[in-house]
C-alpha cells in the first residue's frame, strides 16, 4: 500500500515571499476562502487582477465565494434573451440563436446598440465576493494602514494539504505574527487563529470589508461603488456580531464570533475593524444566504479538527499514484502536479453546481460556468474512486431540464439542449460562439457512465431511475440534431466545434463531435438496457449511419469543410480516440499518424491547459506512452504550474484554470489504470525511467 500521508505531505505548498500571483485557498467544494501571504485577505489592491492586466503582470484576486452567492444588477430596460436573437437558415427552417454578443465586446470593444441586451445578460447574474477579512497593520497607532506586503519580513507560508490548513508567519514592526486558517468542511465558514503582540499594542487588528458586485469580465469585486449596496452591523452578544448585506435584490448575512475584542465601523464605507487587548485572537466567520444564519456556532479548534479529519479521509479514500523510484527527472514534478490538482479540484470543483473555470477562487466570465468544461473539472472524481464528488453536481442538470427542453423546442429539436455558458438558472449566455457549441451535449451521458462504473455493484441500480429522464432527453436531442442525406447522418451548420475558431455558418462534421455522437448514443442505449428496455431503433440507425470523419493525406482533419484544419488552439480532433474509447468510426492507425502530426506541427503556444492531457490520453490509447508523458510535461506557457498548482492561461485575464488540473488527473488515471480489455498495467508510462505504484483507480471504458 502507498504511504499516502508521506505522498501528500512531501508536496506541501511552501511560499517564502509575497507574490501577487500566489494565493492559497481553503474550502469544501461549495465554499472557498482565498488568502494572501498573511493567511488572510490583508492586501486586496496588491492582488487586483484589473490593475495587473493594465500593467501586463500576473495577479490573482483574493475573494470569498460560494455556490449560492449570486447577484443580478438592476435591469431597467427589461432585457430578455429574445432581444439577443438572430435567425439562421437551417434544414428545419429559420431558427433563432442568441448570438448578438461576443468576446470582443466583452473585452471593451465597440458595443453596437443591438449588443446591449447581450451585454447585460452576459454580465448577469454574476458570482459574488461575499467580503474580505484581513489583517490591518500600522507602524504606529496614528499611521495609515499598510496597503502592500512590502513592509513584511521573514515571510513563511505553507498549505498542509493533508489537513487543509494554511499556516502563515511573518515579522512586522519588529514583532512576529502567526496566522492559521481553516475552512469548515461542511458549511460556508472560515476560521482563523492570529497570534502576535501587535494585537495587544493596537498595531494590528482585523479589518472586514464588503464590495459591490462587479460587471467586469476579470474583476471579482467593485470597491468603488459604496452607494450601490448596504451593510448593517448588529451586535450578537459580547463576542459576536452580524453584518446584514443588501445588494439590490440580493441579501445575505455574515456572522462573526471571536475570543476577545470588539468590532466598530471605520471611516470608510462598508469597512469595520475588530480590535483586542489579547495577543491571541480566534475568529470564525459564517456566511448565510437570504439573511438567515442557519448553522450553530463553533470555535476555531473544533473547526480545525473537523477540517483535518475531512482531509485525512479524502486522502485515504479513492486512488493514489506514487512515482517514488523513477529515474526520469520529471517524475517528481508530475507527482507534485497530481497531488496539488487533487486538492484544488476537491476545493473548487466538487460542489453542487458545475464550477467556473477559476472555481471559487476568482471570477472569470462573471463567475459563470462553462458546461463543456464540466467534464474536465469533474470526470476524474469517478476514475479516482471518489464518485460521490462527481455525483454532487449532476443533480443540477435535472434542475435546469425545463430550460434545456425549451431551448431545444425553440430550435425545433426534440429532447433537451444543454447551454454552454450559464449560471444556476440554466439560461444561455448570449455569444456569437458559445450558443453554437456542441461537445457539451453528450457530457452528462459520459459523466453518468463514469459514475455508474465507479460505484459498487449494489449502489449502481439506483442511478438508472434517478437519471433516466436526463439520459433520454439528452439522447433525444442528439438524435434530432443530425441530418440524413443519402442514408448518412451528418452534423450540419450552424455549429461550432471544440476548436472554436471555425465559422459556425459553414462548419460540418467535426471529427471529435462525430465520434462523441456515437459514444453518447451508445451510453444512452446501455442505460435503456439497464432499465430493462430495448435499444432505440432510430438511435441505432444513426449510430450505424454516422458520417466517417474526414481525412486528407492519411490524417484526420478537424472538420469536413474548408479550411479542414487549423493548427492552433485546441487539437480537439485527438479527443475522438483517447478522451473517447474506441468507436466504429475512428481508425486507430489513422489516429496514431494524426497524433504524430499534431505533436510535430501544432502551435503549442496557442494550446490550452487541457490540451496537453488530451494528447496524453490519445497517446496512451494508441500505445505511445513516451508521447503521453512528453505531452503532460511539455514546456510551454499554458502548461506551467505555479507553486500553488495554478496554471495561468492568458495572464491576469485567466490566472487560474482548473480544467488543466482536472484534465491532468483524468489523463494520469487513464495512463495508470488503463481501460476495459487494455491488457496492460500502467499503459501510459514508459517502462524505462518510470516506477509507478498505484491503487484504487477505476479503469476507463
Amino acid at each position: 500500500m502507498i504511504d499516502r500521508q508521506s505522498l501528500v505531505r512531501r508536496h506541501t505548498v511552501e511560499i517564502d515571499r509575497p507574490d501577487p500571483s500566489h494565493v492559497l485557498t481553503v474550502g469544501n467544494g461549495d465554499f472557498a476562502y482565498t488568502a494572501d501571504v498573511t493567511g488572510m485577505q490583508s492586501f486586496p489592491a496588491y492582488h487586483d487582477q484589473a490593475t495587473a492586466m493594465a500593467e501586463r503582470r500576473l495577479a490573482v484576486n483574493t475573494a470569498t465565494m460560494t455556490t449560492w452567492g449570486w447577484h443580478a444588477m438592476p435591469n431597467p430596460e427589461g432585457y430578455t434573451l429574445a432581444d439577443t436573437m438572430s435567425e439562421h437558415n437551417t434544414a428545419r427552417g429559420n431558427v433563432s440563436y442568441p448570438d448578438k454578443f461576443g468576446l470582443a465586446a466583452m473585452m471593451g470593444g465597440d458595443l453596437p446598440e443591438d449588443f446591449r441586451p447581450g451585454a447585460w445578460l452576459s454580465v448577469n447574474p454574476q458570482r459574488l465576493d461575499l467580503g474580505h477579512i484581513g489583517l490591518q497593520l500600522r507602524p504606529s497607532r496614528d499611521s495609515e494602514p499598510e496597503t502592500t506586503p512590502e513592509a513584511l519580513a521573514e515571510t513563511r507560508q505553507s498549505l498542509d494539504l493533508w489537513t487543509g490548513t494554511i499556516s502563515s508567519r511573518f515579522a512586522y514592526a519588529g514583532h512576529g505574527v502567526k496566522v492559521t486558517t481553516v475552512a469548515d468542511p461542511e458549511h460556508t465558514r472560515v476560521a482563523f487563529r492570529i497570534e502576535s503582540p501587535l494585537l495587544t499594542s493596537g498595531l494590528a487588528g482585523i479589518v472586514i470589508r464588503f464590495p459591490y458586485a462587479s460587471d467586469g469580465f476579470f474583476q471579482t469585486s467593485d470597491w468603488a461603488s459604496p452607494e450601490r449596496h448596504q451593510t448593517d452591523l448588529r451586535q450578537a452578544g459580547e463576542h459576536g456580531c452580524v453584518f446584514l448585506r443588501t445588494l439590490d435584490d440580493t441579501t445575505y448575512t455574515v456572522r462573526l464570533t471571536w475570543s476577545a475584542g470588539s468590532v466598530r465601523p471605520t471611516e470608510n464605507p462598508h469597512e469595520y475593524v475588530l480590535t483586542t487587548t489579547s495577543d491571541i485572537l480566534e475568529l470564525v466567520a459564517s456566511f448565510s444566504p437570504d439573511g438567515k444564519p442557519d448553522i450553530a456556532d463553533r470555535d476555531f479548534t473544533s473547526l480545525a479538527e473537523a477540517a483535518a479529519a475531512r482531509w485525512r479521509n479524502f486522502w485515504n479514500s479513492g486512488a493514489a499514484v506514487d512515482f517514488t523510484g523513477s529515474t526520469d527527472p520529471r517524475a517528481a514534478e508530475l507527482e507534485r502536479r497530481v497531488v496539488l490538482s487533487q486538492y484544488l479540484t476537491a476545493v473548487n470543483c466538487s460542489g453542487t453546481q458545475p464550477p467556473q473555470e477559476t472555481g471559487l477562487i476568482t471570477n472569470s466570465w462573471h463567475g459563470k460556468f462553462h458546461l463543456e468544461m464540466h467534464w474536465w473539472h469533474a470526470a476524474h472524481f469517478a476514475t479516482w474512486g471518489r464518485p460521490e464528488l462527481l455525483e454532487r453536481s449532476l443533480d443540477w442538470y435535472l434542475s435546469i431540464l425545463p430550460e434545456a427542453r425549451a431551448t431545444a423546442r425553440r430550435q425545433r429539436y426534440e429532447g433537451a439542449r444543454w447551454p454552454k455558458q450559464t449560471s444556476p438558472d440554466g439560461r444561455e449566455s448570449p455569444s456569437d460562439i458559445g450558443v453554437f457549441l456542441l461537445w457539451q451535449q453528450p457530457h452528462p451521458l459520459y459523466l453518468l457512465e463514469l459514475l455508474h462504473r465507479s460505484r459498487p455493484e449494489g449502489e449502481r441500480q439506483h442511478l438508472v431511475p434517478c437519471f433516466a429522464e436526463l439520459v433520454e432527453e439528452t439522447a433525444a436531442f442528439m438524435a434530432s440534431f443530425v441530418e440524413e442525406h443519402d442514408g448518412t447522418y451528418h452534423l450540419r451548420a450552424p455549429l461550432v466545434p471544440a476548436q472554436e475558431f471555425y465559422d459556425a455558418t459553414t462548419t460540418e462534421d467535426p471529427t471529435f463531435e462525430l465520434a462523441y455522437w456515437w459514444w453518447g448514443l451508445e451510453i444512452a442505449q446501455r442505460w435503456r438496457e439497464r432499465a430493462g428496455r430495448e435499444r432505440d431503433k432510430q438511435w441505432q440507425r444513426i449510430q450505424d449511419g454516422l458520417a466517417a470523419p474526414h481525412q486528407r493525406d492519411g490524417l484526420y482533419t478537424a472538420i469536413a469543410t474548408e479550411p479542414y484544419l487549423r493548427r492552433d488552439d485546441h487539437p480537439a480532433l485527438l479527443c475522438a480516440f483517447g478522451f473517447l474509447p474506441a468507436t466504429p468510426h475512428v481508425d486507430p492507425g489513422v489516429m496514431t499518424a494524426t497524433l504524430q502530426d499534431v505533436q510535430d506541427n501544432w502551435d503549442w503556444n496557442s494550446a490550452w491547459g487541457w490540451d496537453f492531457p488530451v494528447m496524453a490520453m490519445t497517446a496512451t490509447r494508441v500505445g505511445r506512452p513516451d508521447l503521453a508523458v512528453d505531452a503532460l510535461l511539455m514546456e510551454t506557457p499554458k502548461n506551467h504550474y505555479l507553486p500553488t498548482g495554478h496554471t495561468p492561461q492568458i495572464g491576469s485575464l485567466l490566472p487560474v484554470y482548473l480544467p488543466s488540473n482536472g484534465a491532468l488527473l483524468a489523463a494520469v488515471s487513464l495512463m495508470a489504470a488503463g481501460w476495459d480489455g487494455a491488457g496492460a498495467d500502467r499503459p501510459g508510462f514508459p517502462a524505462a525511467g518510470w516506477s509507478v505504484q498505484h491503487e484504487g483507480f477505476t479503469p476507463w471504458p
